[in-house]
């Protein structure tokens, strides 16, 4: 399906895993056609290979996408790159493979995205330290946002970079979150099921900014902007 494009009144819209919605999630193609559109922000997933390079891949494992069943962390990057992911018909196409880091950057970079790089799981601080210098070579540290479930991934980045641009990801709005994002200084990245107009407007009073993902559905959509979030994350709205 195509994407729909919104009233959003200013909202700031990232595409989930890349235009989605149209090609297979987190491929240079998907990532492409987000650029080609509307979108503030194109959003992706970065893993770490068993022999340390830096992969595109949602799961921790491929199976989902491919079929073959491989673990991430536990694979050599050439072997996952010789992979083909799956069209949505299940058929193979060859420009469907797994993005290395810099095809992604390269892609955001050149239609003028923010870049919106989630790191997978626990990381090592010298393979964040090693992915963030990637991204300043590529000269686009200043319109990436970093963004982890992970709290020590988020610590060891505002630890080591004091002005990079970091979202917690989360499904909990609760005064721990709130505490954690005061102490780091840390914007939200947070489901959008979990929020309330007052849990905006308290981040808003402290200049924390709000993204909600991943809202797939006009309505709510409105409904949150209407609410005040700053950014959405979707795989359809634009």
């Amino acid at each position: 399906m195509n994407s729909i494009k919104i009233d959003n009144k200013g909202v700031l819209m990232i595409a989930h895993r890349g235009a989605s919605s149209i090609e297979r999630e987190n491929t240079n193609p998907a990532f492409v056609v987000a650029g080609a559109k509307s979108y503030y922000g194109i959003e992706t997933d970065v893993h770490v290979t068993k022999d340390g390079k830096f992969i595109i891949c949602h799961d921790d494992d491929i199976v989902r996408v491919t079929g073959v069943n491989m673990i991430i962390e536990q694979s050599n990057y050439d072997d996952l790159k010789k992979i083909n992911i799956l069209d949505f018909d299940g058929s193979t196409r060859s420009d469907l493979v797994f993005p290395s880091l810099e095809d992604y950057i390269r892609i955001c970079s050149r239609y003028d995205k923010q870049a919106i790089l989630e790191i997978k799981n626990n990381m090592d601080v010298s393979k964040i330290i090693e992915l963030v210098n990637i991204v300043k070579e590529l000269d686009w540290y200043h319109k990436t946002t970093f963004i982890s479930f992970d709290k020590d991934n988020l610590i060891n980045l505002r630890n080591n970079f004091n002005d990079a641009d970091i979202q917690f990801l989360t499904g909990d709005a609760t005064t721990e979150t709130l505490d954690f994002l005061l102490r780091y200084n840390i914007d939200l990245d947070i489901h959008f099921d979990s929020l309330s107009k007052e849990y905006i407007d308290k981040l808003h009073s402290y200049n924390i900014k709000v993204n909600c993902w991943t809202v797939d559905i006009e309505s709510k959509a409105s409904e949150l902007i209407n609410m005040g979030v700053d950014m959405i994350t979707s795989n359809c709205l634009e």
